[in-house]
């Protein structure tokens, strides 16, 4: 009987393995939010099944949004876990393709578990924070993975530092943006959205009065937006190369229209779908920060991967 060999994956291919990683982890993140901004967190109120060991709850709007959540979850496993055996399946298979893979599958299931957690302590607005912080962080581990699946990193590898400077500016650059989400989770935390259908009289909320803590939000915005449009200044007058100029480019504008949309929500007293919009917002401003910081080196291509002109 032949031993069975499976196909070595190619680096092109590996790269939509990767691609697919990353779209799944922007997919939970803000199917996550519409659970909790339609009232759906609730609906199904056991777990891993729905409604006393019953697989599906009721067909009510609720319990079908909640299970679709988790049936989005149970994809990303399948997505993530694919990649991680391509990964080590790829052609000069590298150990960082590996553990990135690896990384997002951990944080799947982590996020997963601390659903089950969230459930069963009715939408505890410490937990539900705590849920889209590691989300947003799988989000950025996604975007790293498919960043270095078309560049070729390790030893005996290209790696120029495009600006010293710049490079560390971008490192410390996480530190205002933690902030930011960190008082972002807080005041959704406080605010009207708990997550169930009968709202704060089934969830509680944070110990913060909305207002506060939209306060420090926006300080905690206006701090960030005020850094990165004195770095595109710094970047723009220094004549450093364009890749880095488009990065900071694109961050500022992200900034800026997520510091809008965030403005209005509040004074429209957060309606659902401009909250599901700054959702969005944030996974497109981790993904700017996580950008910016990996263009301060270049790279050689990944053979295959360049895109056709």
């Amino acid at each position: 009987m032949p031993k069975f060999r499976p196909r070595p994956v190619s680096g092109p291919s590996f790269r939509w393995f990767a691609l697919a990683s990353f779209v799944s982890m922007i997919v939970i993140v803000l199917s996550g939010a519409a659970v909790r901004l339609t009232g759906s967190g609730l609906g199904c109120p056991d777990w891993p099944t729905c409604f006393r060991h019953r697989l599906t709850g009721s067909w009510s709007i609720h319990p079908l949004i909640e299970y679709a959540n988790r049936i989005v979850t149970v994809t990303l496993v399948l997505v993530t876990a694919a990649t991680f055996v391509a990964a080590l399946l790829r052609q000069a298979r590298r150990r960082d393709l590996v553990m990135l893979s690896g990384l997002l599958i951990l944080g799947v299931v982590a996020d997963a578990i601390l659903g089950a957690f969230v459930v069963y302590s009715k939408l505890n607005p410490w937990l539900v924070a705590l849920h889209m912080q590691l989300s947003l962080s799988m989000v950025v581990v996604g975007a790293v993975l498919y960043h270095r699946s078309k560049y070729v990193y390790g030893p005996g590898s290209r790696s120029d530092v495009r600006d010293p400077h710049f490079r560390l500016i971008a490192r410390l650059l996480w530190i205002p943006f933690v902030v930011l989400v960190a008082t972002g989770t807080m005041t959704t935390g406080s605010g009207p959205h708990a997550g169930a259908s009968q709202g704060q009289l089934v969830a509680r909320r944070l110990p913060f009065a909305l207002s506060s803590a939209a306060w420090v939000h926006s300080l905690a915005a206006m701090l960030f937006i005020g850094l990165v449009t004195g770095l595109v200044f710094a970047i723009w007058t220094s004549g450093v190369p364009e890749a880095l100029k488009l990065g900071v480019r694109r961050l500022v504008i992200i900034s800026l229209v997520q510091a809008t949309i965030g403005a209005v929500q509040y004074l429209t007293h957060l309606p659902a779908l401009l909250v599901e919009l700054h959702v969005a917002g944030a996974t497109s401003l981790a993904i700017g920060v996580t950008q910016f910081h990996l263009r301060q080196s270049a790279h050689d291509r990944e053979p295959g991967t360049r895109r056709s002109t």
